[in-house]
């Protein structure tokens, strides 16, 4: 490294940093030490790098650059008191100040941000990357906001977007749905039904409805096949419907992302854990007597962290044509909601 550092005419330190790819130096002075490096045939010692690695993780970490933190919600509050955002928002913060990186907040939908103004402020902040949190209701991001894209690496999490298409973390909805019929077919329960509102599902491209639909193929006669109940909005005015779906379908179990099944089940009589089971596809603790799946969005927010400060010290930028995805597992978490036990006729 010292051989290096005198071809180049620069410090041990900077060579180091260069060949670790760091945005501290300018993408002309590592390419100039890198190229420099392969021509005297360097090679980096993979068991020093690790050493150096584990100490430089025991120091409290330097400030690298700021992200942007974007708030893609409608809701200008969303960041603090929507009841999933802030998951993924602390785990943002956590990873960013892991890595020495700096949060700046902005929303998505500020009436007094235009383009231009966006622009300005991101570039006199010294903004690297932007990572977008709150899609909740589309997959695609205000198209006068193009030059934003295009100028700046960005990351979201929760869901894919197509319009443009960037990188994204999110939780394995697939995966979780499969998890979960195959926790409930082991507690015991026979009829699986998804109560599941279309437009949720739509906004990630069907993977809760695929899940259930692999765990009913893969585990059970086409016989005890339900068809989901969907009428979410009607059913929040009125249970009939949602009466009447649970006595041509008969299901003996629940999956749900709404907590409001439960008082439907109660003004219809049924007590969710004895005479139906009920199973969360996004537990939280603040209903911590439900059975469920903890999607740990806190760990989607860390990942999309990860991916973001790559592409920067990547010099990435704009849409990429291939956008990667980081899928995060989710945990099986046990309540009183989903308890094997026998379904009685309403």
């Amino acid at each position: 490294m010292s051989e290096v550092a005198r071809a180049a005419g620069v410090s041990k330190n900077t060579v180091s940093l260069a060949l670790r790819d760091s945005v501290r130096i300018s993408a002309a002075t590592r390419a100039k030490i890198v190229g420099i490096a392969q021509e005297m045939g360097y090679r980096l010692n993979p068991t020093v790098a690790c050493l150096m690695a584990e100490l430089r993780q025991s120091r409290s970490p330097r400030f690298q650059a700021t992200l942007a933190l974007i708030n893609g919600n409608e809701d200008r509050d969303a960041l603090t008191r929507h009841p999933t955002i802030p998951h993924y928002v602390a785990g943002c913060r956590r990873r960013a100040s892991q890595l020495g990186y700096a949060l700046d907040e902005f929303w998505l939908h500020d009436p007094e941000l235009s383009v231009k103004r966006w622009l300005s402020i991101l570039r006199a902040r010294g903004i690297r990357g932007l990572l977008i949190v709150g899609l909740m209701k589309a997959k695609h991001l205000p198209e006068p906001m193009a030059a934003v894209w295009d100028e700046f690496p960005a990351v979201v999490t929760g869901v894919r977007t197509r319009k443009p298409a960037l990188s994204f973390a999110c939780a394995d909805h697939h995966g979780l749905a499969l998890t979960a019929f195959e926790r409930a077919l082991a507690a015991g329960y026979r009829r699986p039904g998804l109560v599941l509102d279309p437009v949720i599902d739509e906004l990630i491209e069907g993977r809760f409805t695929a899940g259930y639909m692999t765990g009913q193929m893969k585990l059970l006669g086409k016989g005890a096949r339900l068809a989901p109940f969907t009428a979410i909005r009607d059913a929040r005015q009125n249970v009939e419907g949602f009466r009447e779906w649970l006595g041509k379908a008969r299901p003996d179990v629940l999956f749900t992302l709404y907590h409001e099944v439960e008082r439907w089940l109660t003004q219809l009589g049924l007590q969710a854990g004895r005479d139906i089971g009920l199973i969360q596809y996004e537990w939280r603790a603040d209903h911590s007597h439900w059975a469920g799946m903890d999607q740990r969005n806190d760990l989607v927010g860390e990942a999309a962290v990860d991916m973001l400060v790559s592409m920067v010290q990547h010099g990435e930028k704009g849409p990429p044509a291939c956008p990667r995805a980081t899928l995060i597992t989710s945990q099986w978490v046990d309540g009183r909601t989903a308890q094997c036990g026998s379904f009685h006729a309403i």
